[in-house]
């Protein structure tokens, strides 16, 4: 299972992680760019330490479970 991992820093300067499911390959950085800064713009999202202000990464992050049988 692979998840976009949207990373921002908030009023505290603490990094609050923001994961979507399923994401569009091969990424589009300045999209990914462009909507990272829409979401702190319409200050959609609260954290604990605040409001996100800026931008400290993106990335695609895979997962594999394999399920053993016992």
């Amino acid at each position: 299972m692979k998840t976009l991992e949207l990373k921002f820093l908030n009023e505290e300067e603490k990094i609050v992680t923001l994961s979507l499911d399923q994401p569009v390959e091969p990424a589009d950085p300045a999209a990914i760019d462009q909507a990272m800064d829409e979401i702190i713009t319409q200050n959609v999202f609260f954290s604990a330490g605040g409001s996100l202000v800026s931008k400290k990464s993106a990335r695609i992050v895979e997962r594999n479970v394999v399920d053993i049988e016992i």
